[in-house]
C-alpha cells in the first residue's frame, strides 16, 4: 500500500521538483519505508534543498541526509523538459528489494505510480512474458506498465485487485489516472487549462501552489445529510475525486473520464440455491487465497461478526497448518463489545488471536482523524476502525477485512425495514399515502426519550413517500427540510435549490437492476460503501501504514452475487440469507445468526459527559457554524441534546467533525 501524487503541466511549462516533493511527502504515513520521484527532464539541484547530486548517471539519484532512498528519475523529452512529475510513497508488502516506484518499461518511456494490489499479477505477467515482454522485478507494479503496452486502456479490464494508477505514457505524451472498481483505494485531482494535479489524499494537493480552498456547498449540504461528502466531488470547488470503475485521459489538449465497469444485478432464478452456495463459496475462496500473497506479516481483523469470521474460516483452510493471525478489540460499553464472539471464532479456528481492550480518548483521536480524513467526515466508527488498525499493525502489516458483506447480501437492518415500509406502502393506493400517513407522521411525536416500541415516527411518514424518497429519508441525518431550517439564508440562496436526495434518484433510477431492494444495494454500493465505509478504512488503516484487503469486495465474487435473486437474501427479519446457509459447513449457528450489533462509540454519551464542554464551543463556536449555520437553531439542538428531550449525537458530531476540518484545511 502507498502513497502517489504528481502534476502534469499541459501547457509545458516545468514541474519544480521541490512542489513534488512536498506534495508526496504530506502521504508518508502511507508509504513509510520508501520514496521515489520521476521527472521528466533533469531537475536543478539547488531545487533539490541543498541535497546532493549521485554520480550515478541516469537515472539521476538525490540522497536525503537521513540516507532513506529518494530517487528522481531523469528522462530527456521531446515536449519539453520536466513537465510531468510523479511521486510515490512506498509501504513495502511484495517484492521487497526490487519493486520501487516509480517503475518504467524497458526503454523508459512508460513510467508508473501505483497505489494498492493487482491480485491476480503472476498470471498476468505469465501471459505477457509469452507475448515476449520482460520483467526485471517481481513485483505487480511492473505487470501494469507492460499489461498498458499489451492492452492499452483495456488493461484496467485484466486487473483484479484495488488500485488507484497514475502512469505516464512518453510517446503519446498522455497520462492515464485510473481507480478500481468499488473505490477501494482513493485518487483525487484538479484540472484546468494550465495542469493537472493528482494524490491519494487531498492534502498531497493542498502543497500545490495556488489551489483554490473555496467550499462546494452542494458538497457541504451532501455532507450533512450522508455524513461524508459523495464522489465526484470534495469538499472543495476545485479538487474531485476520481469515480470508483472510472479512469481519466489527460493529454495537453482534453481531459476525458471514462467508466470502465458497473455492477449489474441481473438475477439468474433458474439455478438451483445449493449449487449458487457451492459457487459462491468457491469464488470467496480464491478472492480470499489471492489476497493472502504477501512478503510481510499479515492476518485478519476479527469481530465475531458473520463477514470476518467467513474470512478467517477461509483463511484458516489456506494456511496450510499454520495458525491465522486475528485482531480484535474490546471496550468498556457492552453495546459496542463484540470480544467474546471473536474469542469464540478464535478458539473454533485456533487462530494466534490477539485482543486489545480499548478505552478511547476521544479529543486526540478525533483531532487526529480529522487531519487524516481530509474532508468533513462524521461517521462515529473511524473511531473504533482506528483503534483496530493501529492494534493490528503491531504485528501485522496487512490484515483483512470482512468489509463489503451486509452490502452484497442485504444485510443492514435498514433493508428489512425498508422491506416492512414497502408492504405496507403496497397496500394503500399513491394518491391516498401522503395525505393519510404524511398526515399521521406529522402528528405523531418524535419521542427519543420513549422506548423503542413507541418510536413510530420515520415508519408512518416513510410509508407516505416514494420508495426512494423513503430510502434516502432513512439514511440521513439532516434531511432536507432540516438543512433548511439549520442554513443561513444566504447559503441557502448560493445553493439555489439544490438538494442531495436528487444524487440518490438519478442512480437509483439508472441502477441496472429489477427489483428494489437490488436498487437499494447498488446505490448503497455506489455511494455509502464508497464514500462512507471504504473511505473510513483506507483512512483509519493507511494512518498507521497498515493494508487492509477485503476478499468480499472481489469483483468477480460481486459479479457473482449480483446474480442471486432478492428473495434469497433477504428472507423476512434475516439479511444475508443465502451467505449464511452457504456458510454453516464453516461457522456455528451462535455466529451466523447473532444480534448484529453496531461498530461505533457511545457519541451519544460522550456528548453530554466527558466531551460536553469541548464539543459546546466547536459546535456553537466554530468556525464553519458561524459561517454556515443559524446560531439559534444550534443552540436549540444543543441544548434539547443535553435536556435528554431528544437524541441530537449524530447531528451534533457532524457539525462538530465539519468544525474540526475547517480548523485545519478551509484556509491557509
Amino acid at each position: 500500500m502507498c502513497g502517489i501524487a504528481g502534476l502534469f503541466h499541459r501547457n509545458g511549462s516545468p514541474v519544480d521538483p521541490e512542489v513534488l516533493v512536498r506534495m508526496t511527502r504530506t502521504l508518508t504515513h502511507r508509504g513509510p519505508d520508501e520514496e521515489g520521484y520521476f521527472v521528466n527532464g533533469r531537475p536543478p539541484v539547488d531545487a533539490l534543498g541543498g541535497w546532493e547530486a549521485g554520480k550515478l548517471g541516469s537515472p539521476a539519484s538525490y540522497q536525503r541526509p537521513n540516507d532513506s532512498r529518494f530517487t528522481i528519475h531523469d528522462l530527456r523529452s521531446t515536449a519539453g523538459p520536466g513537465h510531468v512529475g510523479l511521486g510515490h510513497r512506498r509501504l513495502s508488502i511484495i517484492d521487497l528489494s526490487t519493486g520501487q516506484q516509480p517503475l518504467a518499461n524497458e526503454d523508459g518511456t512508460v513510467w508508473v505510480a501505483f497505489n494498492g494490489e493487482v491480485y491476480n499479477f503472476q498470471s498476468l505477467k505469465k501471459e505477457l512474458e509469452a507475448k515476449g515482454h520482460r520483467f526485471r522485478t517481481h513485483s505487480d507494479t511492473e505487470t501494469i506498465v507492460h499489461a498498458w503496452e499489451e492492452w492499452g486502456e483495456g488493461a484496467v479490464q485484466r486487473f483484479r485487485g484495488m488500485f488507484a494508477i497514475a502512469l505516464w505514457d512518453e510517446r503519446k505524451q498522455v497520462l492515464w489516472l485510473v481507480r478500481d472498481r468499488v473505490g477501494k483505494k482513493p485518487l483525487y485531482y484538479l484540472v484546468d487549462d494550465e495542469r493537472l494535479v493528482f494524490g491519494s489524499e487531498i492534502k498531497a494537493i493542498l502543497e500545490a501552489p495556488g489551489v483554490d480552498r473555496d467550499v462546494d456547498l452542494t458538497a457541504l449540504s451532501d455532507y450533512l445529510s450522508l455524513l461524508y461528502v459523495p464522489s465526484p466531488k470534495s469538499i472543495f470547488r476545485s479538487i474531485r475525486k476520481l469515480p470508483p470503475a472510472h479512469y481519466a485521459l489527460v493529454t495537453a489538449d482534453a481531459f476525458e473520464v471514462r467508466r470502465y465497469w458497473d455492477l449489474a444485478f441481473t438475477p439468474c432464478h433458474d439455478l438451483p440455491e445449493e449449487r449458487m452456495m457451492e459457487e459462491l463459496l468457491g469464488i470467496l475462496d480464491e478472492a480470499t487465497r489471492l489476497r493472502m500473497i504477501s512478503d510481510v506479516p499479515l492476518g485478519a481483523f476479527l469481530s465475531g461478526g458473520v463477514d470476518s469470521s467467513a474470512v478467517v474460516a477461509l483463511m484458516a483452510r489456506a494456511s496450510d497448518g499454520r495458525p491465522v493471525l486475528t485482531n480484535s478489540i474490546s471496550f468498556s460499553v457492552a453495546q459496542y463489545n463484540e470480544a467474546e464472539y471473536a474469542r469464540r471464532v478464535a478458539e473454533l479456528f485456533r487462530t494466534d488471536h490477539h485482543e486489545f481492550h480499548v478505552t478511547p480518548e476521544a479529543i486526540p483521536v478525533i483531532e487526529e482523524l480529522a487531519w487524516h480524513y481530509d474532508e468533513p467526515f462524521a461517521d462515529s466508527s473511524a473511531v473504533p476502525t482506528y483503534y483496530v488498525s493501529r492494534t493490528a499493525r503491531q504485528n501485522v502489516t496487512v490484515s483483512l477485512s470482512g468489509d463489503g458483506g451486509d452490502e452484497n447480501f442485504a444485510g443492514y437492518r435498514r433493508y428489512y425495514m425498508d422491506a416492512r415500509e414497502n408492504l405496507v406502502r403496497n397496500l394503500v393506493p399513491r394518491p391516498l399515502r401522503r395525505p393519510v400517513f404524511g398526515g399521521l407522521g406529522r402528528l405523531y411525536p418524535k419521542a427519543d426519550y420513549l422506548p423503542q416500541i413507541f418510536r413510530g415516527k420515520a415508519f408512518i411518514s416513510n410509508v407516505a413517500r416514494d420508495p426512494e424518497d423513503a430510502y434516502f429519508f432513512s439514511v440521513s441525518a439532516f434531511y432536507e427540510d432540516a438543512k433548511r431550517a439549520l442554513l443561513k439564508p444566504e447559503v441557502l440562496e448560493a445553493l439555489g435549490g439544490y438538494e442531495t436526495r436528487d444524487l440518490f434518484y438519478e442512480i437509483y433510477r439508472r441502477a441496472p437492476a429489477e427489483d428494489h431492494l437490488s436498487r437499494i444495494q447498488y446505490l448503497d454500493i455506489q455511494t455509502y460503501l464508497c464514500g462512507d465505509i471504504l473511505t473510513k478504512v483506507d483512512r483509519a488503516s493507511m494512518a498507521v501504514s497498515l493494508e487492509v484487503r477485503c476478499p468480499i469486495l472481489d469483483h468477480e465474487f460481486m459479479e457473482y452475487v449480483a446474480r442471486i435473486p432478492s428473495r434469497l437474501k433477504l428472507v423476512g427479519l434475516d439479511g444475508k440469507h443465502i451467505f449464511k446457509k452457504a456458510l454453516k459447513r464453516h461457522l456455528p449457528d451462535d455466529i451466523l445468526y447473532r444480534r448484529k450489533m453496531g461498530f461505533g462509540v457511545p457519541i451519544l454519551e460522550w456528548l453530554r459527559g466527558e466531551l460536553k464542554d469541548y464539543a459546546r464551543g466547536l459546535i456553537l463556536d466554530g468556525e464553519a457554524s458561524r459561517l454556515y449555520f443559524r446560531q439559534d437553531r444550534l443552540e436549540r439542538i444543543w441544548k434539547e441534546h443535553q435536556n435528554g428531550l431528544r437524541n441530537y449525537a449524530t447531528e451534533l458530531w457532524i457539525v462538530m467533525m465539519l468544525n474540526l476540518w475547517a480548523g485545519r484545511f478551509s484556509h491557509r
